[in-house]
């Protein structure tokens, strides 16, 4: 490892486990200026929700102690368990284009890390824990609703195979947060590679501190970027490693009709996985024009831009990164752009290839971008539902009749009978069999998404009537989304004209 670089502690020995959480906090040995140290506001009644066992289990953590009346205190905040070092992370961000040079951890307490069973290191977080330094006017509280919301929306994303931040557990607080109406109180406890984003590098370089940035690149090399260490140029293949995941990342998301919806710099991940599932959703029918978010009001963050959002955010990590990079100005930024000019065509590459997959194209043709364009092109003209086109078009290749037929989804038929010749000449050029071609287009075409309508529903359920069935539901849903399940097929249906969801809210 190059001098200089930050060196994590070793991981934990077997002797270590008989702790229920056996913390490593690495992130709170940095210098004070990276973070502020705070306790949770402790909850007065703290009740479960949710566990994810699995996750808690393969984090080497006692999923049983967590269901106990201490665990579910220690997720709640209601008192610190031994080896914890809980911590408000300081950043700051472009939010809607405008800079602001502090934000932080404003309702969210990273309580601890830990080793999971790979031994990857794994951030647990409270979302809802209570103020801190910088809350500003925030209550440092969150509601039931965003909490069960991302949940779903993690755990879905995980199945989808997408990198993300997961959901450990939902606890109620007892007490209750005033919105514009007073709701229950609860607390997500989320699990991360790293809590480390854009906005967090742009902390340092806002107040000319390149120590501190030197710092941040090391820790977080070392952390998660350990093949980068190795290199010539540490910083500039961190950069480049980046500039790939995130590009890779949005093409995922592209490909399943996913709308973050605040892609601000301080919701930007640095090491690829989604994260701060705000005002987020999945498009029913096709429109790249789509936003959800109540408070994007000029469609910047729709879900056709957010390539060129992730772009310019990638810029924004490159302005601060210009003195790592280089001692000479000039140097630094060509170094930067030609990284930055890599986005596009590595974006362009994995959505392109993921497309083929999603058509059963198993090899690449120079025509392939013309034939999804234009399917696409048709989608958004005729109205059709963005998933389940492309499910059925996974049942049609092998002309099962008891599918659902393509062209039923679309306002004109005609439109999809002219495209699905093209489409069907193409594959008579694919050497592969038709069974195969199918088998790969299911496991490329989710039969299941957080619907809107479904997930809306849940939440009124729970925050209403105090009824989590809908919840659990959804969830077992969502936990196979490649599998068709005849006793669950009304989860596959776009939502009815009184159904539409037509914004979603952020959870602050």
């Amino acid at each position: 490892m190059r001098a200089g670089l930050f060196i994590l502690n070793a991981s934990i020995s077997e002797s270590d486990m008989t702790f229920q959480l056996p913390f490593d906090n690495s992130y709170a040995r940095l210098p004070d200026r990276f973070f502020v140290r705070v306790a949770p506001t402790p909850a007065g009644s703290p009740r479960l929700v949710q566990l994810n066992r699995a996750l808690a289990l393969h984090m080497n953590l006692d999923a049983d102690w967590l269901g106990s009346a201490d665990g579910v205190a220690a997720l709640a905040g209601k008192w610190i368990p031994e080896g914890a070092d809980p911590i408000a992370m300081a950043y700051a961000g472009h939010q809607f284009g405008g800079f602001v040079p502090q934000l932080g951890d404003g309702r969210a307490i990273l309580l601890g890390e830990v080793i999971d069973k790979d031994g990857i290191r794994r951030d647990i977080q409270l979302k809802g824990a209570g103020r801190t330094p910088f809350s500003r006017n925030g209550d440092g509280r969150a509601a039931l609703g965003p909490a069960l919301r991302e949940y779903l929306m993690s755990e879905a994303m995980t199945a989808l195979g997408i990198p993300t931040t997961r959901a450990l557990a939902v606890v109620l607080t007892g007490e209750n947060v005033r919105r514009e109406t007073l709701l229950p109180g609860a607390v997500f406890a989320r699990v991360a590679s790293a809590h480390i984003r854009v906005g967090t590098f742009q902390y340092f370089a806002a107040r000319g501190d390149t120590e501190g940035l030197r710092l941040l690149a090391d820790y977080v090399i070392a952390r998660q970027f350990k093949e980068v260490a190795k290199d010539g140029d540490p910083y500039q293949a961190f950069f480049d490693e980046v500039v790939g995941r995130q590009a890779d990342l949005i093409a995922q998301w592209m490909l399943v009709g996913f709308i973050h919806g605040v892609m601000n710099t301080d919701n930007m991940s640095v090491v690829g996985e989604t994260i701060d599932y705000g005002p987020c959703a999945f498009m029913d029918a096709y429109d790249p024009t789509t936003v959800f978010s109540s408070i994007d009001r000029q469609g910047r963050y729709a879900y056709g831009n957010q390539p060129s959002i992730a772009l310019w955010n990638l810029c924004r990590l490159a302005e601060t990164m210009l003195p790592l990079l280089s001692d000479e100005q000039d140097r630094a930024i060509n170094i930067a752009n030609d990284a930055l000019d890599r986005f596009q065509t590595r974006f362009q590459r994995s959505w392109l290839d993921g497309m083929r997959r999603k058509l059963g194209l198993l090899t690449p043709d120079d025509e392939d971008s013309v034939l999804v364009q234009d399917l696409l092109n048709a989608m958004v003209q005729n109205q059709a539902d963005f998933t389940n086109t492309f499910r059925r078009l996974s049942e049609e290749v092998v002309d099962s009749p008891a599918a659902g037929t393509v062209r039923d989804l679309f306002v004109d038929p005609k439109a999809y009978d002219a495209w699905a010749e093209r489409w069907r000449i193409r594959l008579r050029q694919e050497p592969h069999d038709t069974g195969t071609r199918a088998t790969a287009m299911r496991a490329a075409n989710p039969a299941y998404i957080p619907r809107n309508h479904r997930v809306e529903a849940v939440i009124e359920a729970a925050v209403n009537r105090g009824d989590f069935g809908l919840f659990e539901e959804l969830l077992t849903v969502l936990s196979a989304p490649y599998q068709d399940r005849s006793s669950f097929i009304q989860y596959s249906d776009p939502p009815k004209s009184h159904e539409r969801v037509h914004q979603t809210f952020c959870g602050t």
